[in-house]
């Protein structure tokens, strides 16, 4: 598993999708690195994140049924997920959903299949957590359960101002609001453990930049 997690780091800094500078968050925060899974943007590529994203699934131990990816990126994502689970012998059914209801045809918010028993959801980053919170209502109203949030790269950060961090990252508040894990292929620490010691190389050189940040605004695993 650990090995795993290497890999995806190793692969999605081959891919551009992770990059290191200096770049400004959502939160207004200069970050030493940005995770951009819209640029896992062909089908080689594709396949190989679905390929990562199967493999943490079913390493994982937890138990489901079928697939949901709240829209936009999440459709991909539980897409490819299940062509990729099927390969590996697991053949699960998936759904996503519109923004905006359909009002002909098949009608509703819903597309794929019926959403029914354990629903993982699977998604690139969790960051405030909107995402999740409409998935989850949509697959309850379902009368499905969500059992699980699966995403790419888990950030480990704290939001909020410098003097007033909160406690927990958007991650661990997830899973506390709605009592299910989130597993994550690779994360902050993974990330650290990546980069090698010293400056010298390309990638050293960001190390220490990365573990200030760690440092600063991370939250403990």
């Amino acid at each position: 598993m650990e090995n795993l997690r290497q890999q995806f780091i190793a692969f999605s800094v081959d891919a551009g999708v992770l990059r290191f500078g200096e770049f400004i968050t959502k939160a207004g925060r200069t970050s030493p690195y940005f995770f951009n899974a819209g640029l896992f943007n062909d089908g080689a590529i594709l396949g190989r994140l679905a390929d990562f994203y199967a493999q943490t699934l079913i390493d994982s131990g937890v138990e489901f049924d079928m697939l949901f990816g709240p829209a936009y990126k999440g459709i991909t994502l539980a897409s490819a997920t299940a062509v990729a689970l099927a390969a590996k012998g697991r053949n699960v059914p998936f759904a996503f959903n519109r923004k905006e209801a359909k009002d002909h045809g098949e009608g509703g918010t819903i597309v794929g299949a019926k959403l029914a028993g354990r629903v993982v959801i699977i998604d690139d980053v969790i960051s405030a957590g909107t995402s999740v919170r409409e998935s989850v209502d949509l697959i309850r109203a379902a009368g499905a359960t969500p059992a699980a949030v699966l995403i790419a790269l888990d950030r480990m950060e704290r939001s909020g101002k410098d003097d007033a961090l909160s406690a927990a990252s958007a991650v661990q508040e997830v899973s506390k609001t709605y009592g299910m894990p989130v597993v994550s292929i690779a994360n902050l620490d993974d990330l650290l453990a990546y980069l090698p010691q010293g400056g010298d190389s390309e990638l050293g050189r960001y190390r220490a930049a990365v573990a200030a940040y760690r440092q600063r605004y991370g939250v403990t695993a």
